[in-house]
C-alpha cells in the first residue's frame, strides 16, 4: 500500500548546515528539505562527499539570493598526505604513484608561501564541471580524459597548522572556484613528493562561521516548529549590500515591480537591500540607474503592499 505523500510547507530562510562525511551535497540538501517538509530548497556550492563542514541550505525565497554565497570567499581546513598521488586527488581514489618524502618543514613553508596570491588551477577530472552537458567525473569514471583550461583563482592565505613529516594540516582562505584537492596536489608536486587530500572541512563561507552551523541530527531532534527557529532570515545573504528604506507608497510600488524615484545621488548600477521604512519588511534588491530611479532587480514574492 502506497504511503500518503507528505504535505510541502512554504519555508523561507537559510540553514547553516554542518555537512557530514560521505554524503553528497545534494544528499544533505534533500535530507534537510525532507526534515523541513520544504516546497523549495537549494544549496550554495558543492562539497565533495569526503568533505565536511559548512553548507548553507537556502529554503524558499532565499534561493533567489543564493548566488551571492556561490561567489563568496571561503575558508577550509585540509589534511594533505605527501608521498602518494591519488587518481582523484583525495583518499577516495586509488594510489597511482608513490614517491619518497625528501623535504623538511622549512621547505613546506616556503612552497606554501609561493601559492598565496593569484594562481592558475586546472580543474580536476573528478569534479562536477560540465563538458557537453555531462559532469567531468562521469568521463573520468569511464576512463576518458577531457582537456581543461586553467582557471585563475586567489589564495588569500595558507596557514600551516601541523606537520608530522608525512601529512600537513593547513588552513586555506580562498576565492570562489578554488579546488582544494588541486591545491594539495600542486603543493605536493612542487615539493617533489606528490600528495593527496585525506580530509577537508569547510570552516566558513561569506563570513558565516562553522561554529553557528547545525548537524542534520540537531535538526531532526527538534519538533518541526522549533526547526524553523534555526533558520536565518533571507536578507542575511545580501547583508554586505547597503540598505535603503522606503516609505509606504514607494515600498508598495517597488514591491509590485515598479521603479521609484530617489532623491539621493546614488552611484549608477549600485545595488541595495530595500526595506519598509516603518516595519523593516525586506522586499528584495533594487538598483540605482542613471535615470534617477531605483529599479527592482530581485523581489520576494511574499512582499507585502503595506
Amino acid at each position: 500500500m502506497n504511503q500518503p505523500r507528505r504535505p510541502k510547507r512554504r519555508v523561507d530562510g537559510v540553514l547553516l548546515l554542518d555537512k557530514p562525511y560521505r554524503i553528497t551535497s545534494n544528499g544533505a540538501l534533500q535530507k534537510a528539505r525532507w526534515l523541513y517538509q520544504a516546497a523549495k530548497a537549494g544549496h550554495t556550492g558543492v562539497l565533495d562527499p569526503l568533505a565536511t563542514g559548512l553548507l548553507p541550505i537556502c529554503f524558499g525565497e532565499a534561493t533567489k539570493f543564493s548566488s551571492y554565497l556561490l561567489d563568496a570567499d571561503k575558508r577550509y581546513r585540509a589534511t594533505v598526505r605527501f608521498g602518494q598521488v591519488s587518481s582523484t586527488g583525495d583518499s577516495e581514489g586509488e594510489i597511482v604513484l608513490e614517491r619518497p618524502i625528501a623535504f623538511i618543514e622549512a621547505d613546506l613553508r616556503s612552497v606554501i608561501d609561493a601559492f598565496v596570491g593569484e594562481i592558475e588551477q586546472v580543474p580536476p577530472m573528478y569534479s562536477a564541471l560540465k563538458h557537453q552537458g555531462r559532469a567531468l567525473y562521469e568521463y573520468a569514471r569511464a576512463g576518458v580524459e577531457i582537456e581543461r583550461k586553467a582557471r585563475r583563482v586567489t589564495i588569500h592565505s595558507i596557514d600551516l597548522i601541523e606537520f608530522d613529516g608525512v601529512s600537513a594540516v593547513i588552513d586555506v582562505s580562498c576565492s570562489k572556484g578554488t579546488y582544494i584537492r588541486t591545491l594539495g596536489q600542486d603543493i605536493g608536486e612542487a615539493l617533489g613528493a606528490g600528495g593527496h587530500l585525506t580530509a577537508l572541512r569547510r570552516l566558513s563561507t561569506a563570513g558565516f562561521p562553522l561554529e553557528e552551523s547545525r548537524t542534520l541530527e540537531d535538526v531532526e531532534s527538534l519538533p518541526l516548529e522549533q526547526r524553523d527557529l534555526l533558520l536565518l532570515p533571507v536578507d542575511v545573504l545580501v547583508a554586505h549590500l547597503p540598505a535603503v528604506e522606503l516609505g509606504v507608497d514607494d515600498y508598495g510600488r517597488l514591491s509590485h515591480g515598479q521603479p521609484v524615484r530617489i532623491s539621493e545621488n546614488y552611484e549608477t548600477m549600485s545595488r541595495f537591500r530595500v526595506y519598509h521604512q516603518v516595519t523593516r519588511e525586506f522586499v528584495g534588491l533594487a538598483e540605482a540607474r542613471g535615470d534617477g530611479m531605483l529599479h527592482p532587480v530581485r523581489l520576494l514574492s511574499v512582499a507585502q503592499d503595506l
